[in-house]
């Protein structure tokens, strides 16, 4: 934990000095910090109550009254009333509070891109995607474990195979133990599916969240010729709790019931607890354990499976 503490720290200390290069008045500004975030706030609705302006911000009360009062007296905002309850006030921006927000704006974008500039595609991509993981992260606690507004599951693109490969060896390795035998079997698996190019009876899905790659679930043709059958479900650390495991086990039953299979097994093993779960919830049944000795480890497989 003490290694954990001195990372986090080393890290605030490196992008505290990035974020002051994109502070209002370093980037030419007369705002600080501070009354750049009420003008954006204000810059985005019509109508706030202080209070509630306040709360979003989460600033002392007399400061924020203070800040007020500069921009009512430089003919930025407008305080009033609130018609609902006289004791409240509500502020906007007057068209002079608007011009100063865009100008604002203009100075910080024109900085990034300047921050940005020497970074090619793959580093910016790189970047804006350890951003999301990082929101994500530390913002699980404060949201609804299923909503998930920037989840999207998509087929595979070039690449995205040898990820699901390479993810599967990785993850299972870290948190099972197993050797290479198993990312060899899901290598095999993987390259079937590319070579048989099957589109109209199976299927592969890619979740990204926020951007970034966290979860595969493929659907294949199983031996009886009504069945199909549900692989390579994987979910990232990062985005487990979230939905992310459910959405793609639901994705690959729809499309396994419109393609006209009238049932769908899958195997899997009775350590791997978060997917026996989500494949209860799904209505699969273990219809028999099998124990046998794979990937370096004595196991119990299981057999899964329900109709269609």
């Amino acid at each position: 934990m003490v290694a954990v503490v001195d990372d986090v720290r080393a890290f605030n200390r490196f992008y505290t000095r990035v974020l002051g290069l994109l502070r209002p008045k370093l980037v030419g500004s007369p705002f600080g910090l501070a009354e750049a975030r009420v003008l954006f706030e204000l810059a985005h609705v019509d109508d706030i109550e202080v209070a509630e302006l306040r709360r979003q911000l989460d600033l002392d009360a007399g400061y924020l009254s203070r800040i007020l009062s500069a921009f009512t007296a430089a003919g930025l905002v407008i305080r009033e009333q609130s018609e609902s309850d006289g004791r409240r006030q509500v502020v906007r921006l007057t068209p002079q509070g608007r011009q100063a927000f865009g100008e604002l704006d203009k100075l910080q974008a024109d900085a990034i891109d300047e921050l940005l500039a020497p970074l090619d595609d793959r580093a910016r991509t790189d970047l804006v995607t350890a951003m999301g993981r990082i929101r994500r992260v530390l913002r699980a606690r404060e949201e609804h474990p299923g909503r998930n507004s920037g989840l999207v599951l998509r087929p595979p693109a070039p690449g995205d195979l040898g990820w699901v490969v390479e993810r599967h060896g990785a993850r299972y390795a870290a948190e099972y133990g197993w050797d290479l035998s198993f990312e060899s079997l899901v290598a095999r698996i993987v390259a079937d599916f590319a070579e048989r190019s099957d589109t109209r009876r199976e299927a592969a899905w890619i979740a990204e969240l926020d951007g970034e790659r966290v979860g595969s679930v493929f659907c294949t043709a199983a031996d009886a010729p009504d069945a199909a059958q549900l692989r390579l479900l994987l979910v990232e650390p990062s985005a487990r709790g979230s939905g992310v495991g459910t959405r793609l086990v639901d994705e690959c039953l729809r499309f396994a019931k419109r393609s006209g299979y009238r049932r769908i097994t899958l195997w899997t093993n009775d350590i791997l607890l978060a997917a026996r779960r989500i494949y209860e919830q799904a209505g699969f049944i273990c219809d028999r354990r099998e124990p046998h000795h794979s990937f370096g480890h004595d196991l119990v497989g299981e057999y899964w499976s329900r109709d269609l």
